[in-house]
């Protein structure tokens, strides 16, 4: 067996592992880089393996830094399945689509503009491609060993998140492997807890915040406080939110300010982001994969006024009067989010307001580090609104319960690979789980191989 790193190191996107044993070959997740431009140069730039000599892919779970690459493995020749949890798969048949839509989208706006270096600018798939590629997803059951190609066999666990992510652990009969995905945390208040880690001969684990713990500070209080203050001043709160956990996760909180009284029930608050919806209604699909009951999710679902047309999205953005708009991207790289960021940075009354990791590169990492302008659309932008970032609203385990969800193991891997995470990130986990687990540890290059 062998492991190939093809993404997910030094960053926290594009994860992309080949691992091969026997005649069997696979990817364990197929996700886009994102942010810095020679990251997203990796999109256009040859995989190391001729995508039709892979025998199957393998996914975590659904965000698009660990799937986003798809439908572009299967335009350029990738005939295998690829497998996932229900709920996954699901998801997927709303992200990737709308990824390929948006970057339609973006193409024709960059060459309608001219600002592009290409001529034409080219989308890197369309939303058919994605459409596509959906016809060769398989879904399989939590828990349950899945034959994924000759001699290998993978079994998915929970761990938290969104919904429908794992942890997967492939065996080959004479060695075992387990990626970690992401994991949640366990004291997410929709998400259940990652289910124990097994026993693994070798063990891929994100480090997202391998260097950070979370704050004791309360979500709900940050996000209350930062929603009054903003309509005290007359002012509108922008909330660039991931279409998947954390908009869902936003209205769970705003349905809960209201009920209480933490925030008024007249303020407007507006879900502009049609593939949020879509993913909100998958939540009444997949009870098993959440905490809330179905009272609870309803009241999720009814917590802000859904936004469906561009009109709709265009008409929140003429009047500066107090609200609140929960639109995708979470990290501000795209999608609706940026028209609305243009049309209320400018104003010290507003508030934009993130709520989790912002990846090095992304206009979102630039606004929390206090950059008094963005680049949007080929225009400048100036920011005068406040920046506020409730970082305790993170779906992934911090340092602490990364290294406690690895402590419950009671025999060490042989290695253990920490992925997914920026250097400063990966670097300090890499130091907790030799000192204190006192395993075998290694924080790989891109591209680098390991036999197993």
């Amino acid at each position: 067996m062998r492991i190939q790193f093809l993404g997910g190191t030094g960053t926290v996107t594009g994860s992309k592992y080949l691992l091969t044993s026997g005649r069997a070959r696979i990817l364990v997740d197929c996700g886009l880089f994102q942010g810095y431009k020679q990251l997203r140069l990796r999109n256009w730039a040859r995989l190391p393996v001729e995508p039709a000599k892979l025998d199957a892919v393998v996914l975590t779970h659904a965000h698009l830094d660990h799937s986003g690459y798809l439908p572009l493995l299967v335009k350029c020749g990738f005939k295998g399945k690829i497998f996932c949890t229900g709920a996954t798969f699901d998801l997927c048949k709303i992200l990737l689509p709308d990824s390929g839509h948006l970057q339609e989208e973006d193409a024709a706006a960059a060459n309608r503009h001219g600002y592009t270096q290409h001529s034409p600018a080219m989308p890197l798939y369309t939303e058919e491609d994605a459409r596509v590629a959906l016809r060769q997803f398989v879904a399989v059951p939590f828990g349950v060993h899945t034959v994924v190609a000759s001699g290998l066999a993978a079994t998915w666990r929970r761990a938290g998140h969104i919904l429908g992510a794992a942890s997967v652990a492939l065996d080959d009969g004479s060695r075992s492997i387990t990626f970690s995905g992401d994991l949640g945390r366990p004291d997410d208040p929709v998400m259940p807890p990652p289910a124990p880690l097994e026993p693994t001969d070798y063990l891929v684990v994100e480090s997202t915040y391998g260097n950070r713990v979370h704050e004791p500070t309360d979500p709900l209080v940050e996000l209350g406080q930062a929603i009054r203050d903003t309509a005290a001043r007359g002012g509108v709160v922008v909330i660039p939110a991931f279409a998947v956990g954390r908009a869902q996760e936003l209205m769970y909180y705003v349905h809960q300010l209201k009920a209480s009284g933490a925030i008024p029930g007249f303020l407007p608050v507006f879900l502009d982001s049609p593939m949020a919806k879509d993913a909100t209604a998958i939540y009444h699909r997949h009870h098993d994969d959440h905490r809330l009951t179905r009272d609870q999710c309803e009241a999720m679902c009814h917590a802000a006024t859904i936004i469906n047309t561009v009109d709709e999205s265009k008409a929140l953005d003429v009047r500066n009067t107090p609200k609140v708009i929960i639109s995708a991207s979470g990290m501000a790289t795209g999608g609706r989010v940026l028209h609305h960021i243009k049309a209320f940075a400018e104003d010290p009354r507003n508030t934009i307001l993130f709520a989790g990791f912002q990846a090095g590169g992304t206009r979102g990492a630039a606004l929390v580090e206090g950059a008094d302008s963005v680049r949007i659309h080929g225009q400048q932008v100036s920011v005068r609104a406040q920046v506020v970032n409730v970082q305790n609203m993170s779906a992934h385990a911090d340092s602490n319960q990364i290294v406690a969800w690895l402590a419950a193991l009671k025999t060490a891997p042989r290695c253990t690979f920490i992925t997914h995470g920026e250097p400063a990130a990966s670097e300090a986990l890499r130091v907790r789980i030799k000192h204190e687990l006192r395993w075998n540890c290694l924080v790989p290059e891109h591209l680098q191989e390991e036999q197993l």
